[in-house]
């Protein structure tokens, strides 16, 4: 069964998936939608496989699902303290291909970054193989700490929300989504299109650089004109950068509360959301980015009225029928303002 009113948070034992779990347990909570917890593991019989925190067990299934039940009950208390009721699963199986499975079955998923190995590693690892490029459903991907290993402070509300537009159809996608999500939390929207090889160009501030801004500004006013009309109360600010959209996306996230993006999947702009260190937003972003994947965007396009119903989800399959996914009961953790303060030391500052 399609559960498009829930929103699935992965988390592994990490630090930065607890990090993921607050945010998620925080949106829930504003969006009115009910929130999903899961961890997953395999068991290979060659090597000792280990969550990012405790296990280290080889083959031992007894003890790697007493360890999934332990980082559950611990994501689960921080759900809790929001006053969220969050319904926890255990999935055993290879991470990557089975959240790509469950990723038919949600509204959002959430995951944290900067986890050293463990889930973020085999979801956000490679561009073929990561979870943002082939997800049905979008994916948030929540820092922990930025490229100087300082903690990350997210707030209780979203206030800016900024996205990367072009005339793609993942791009006018992103467009839509941001200016949704944007209007949900009463924030500002800030739309950024970056003109690329600019520099090439007759001169900085030549006629020639002129023309193409003005050109640029001309298209993204168009864009942006049917969403004033949808959100008449949502402040729209529009901006034309020369240069890489990574770079200017990745310096939007310092002054943002959420980053959203559109990617084309194999290639094309997921090579540059995921590529090298030196590019890659997702790994320098300091703030949650939104990413509306390419499957996503093609369930829509296909005349299918949202990617997240049951008619744009064909083929979807229940939690039930796929392998390794069980539901399990998980005593709430003590000591959460201990967890908290650990993700988030600025935890009773939260605006």
């Amino acid at each position: 069964m399609i559960n498009d009113k829930a929103i699935l948070v992965g988390v592994d034992g990490s630090d930065a998936s607890y990090k993921a779990t607050w945010w998620a347990a925080n949106y829930a909570k504003h969006a009115g939608l009910t929130l999903q917890i899961v961890c997953a593991y395999s068991l290979p019989s060659y090597a000792a496989v280990s969550f990012d925190a405790t296990y280290s067990s080889m083959g031992d299934d007894v003890a790697a699902h007493s360890d999934a039940q332990e980082i559950l009950s611990k994501a689960k208390a921080i759900a809790d303290e929001q006053g969220v009721e969050a319904v926890t699963l255990i999935v055993t199986g290879d991470p990557s291909s089975v959240f790509v499975e469950l990723s038919r079955n949600y509204n959002l998923i959430v995951i944290g970054n900067r986890g050293k190995g463990g889930l973020a590693e085999r979801l956000l690892g490679t561009t073929s193989s990561s979870l943002p490029a082939y997800a049905y459903c979008p994916i948030v991907v929540v820092p922990y700490t930025d490229d100087d290993g300082n903690m990350m402070h997210l707030n209780n509300t979203i206030s800016k929300v900024a996205v990367g537009s072009d005339e793609s159809k993942w791009g006018l996608k992103a467009l839509e989504i941001a200016a949704q999500f944007a209007n949900t939390w009463g924030a500002t929207l800030d739309v950024i299109s970056a003109v690329p090889n600019i520099s090439g160009l007759t001169g900085t501030g030549s006629a020639e650089e002129q023309s193409v801004m003005d050109s640029y500004l001309e298209d993204l006013s168009g864009r942006i004109k049917p969403l004033q009309e949808m959100y008449p109360d949502l402040k729209i600010d529009k901006q034309v950068v020369p240069g890489s959209a990574v770079e200017a996306l990745t310096q939007a996230s310092k002054d943002h509360d959420v980053v959203v993006v559109g990617s084309r999947g194999r290639g094309g702009f997921t090579g540059l959301l995921l590529g090298s260190t030196s590019q890659g937003l997702l790994q320098h972003a300091v703030t949650p980015v939104y990413v509306v994947p390419r499957k996503y965007v093609e369930a829509t396009e296909s005349g299918l009225k949202q990617a997240a119903s049951a008619e744009a989800k064909a083929g979807a399959t229940s939690l039930e029928d796929i392998t390794g996914v069980q539901q399990v009961s998980v005593d709430k953790a003590d000591q959460i303002e201990d967890i908290e303060a650990t993700i988030d030391p600025l935890h009773d500052q939260k605006g």
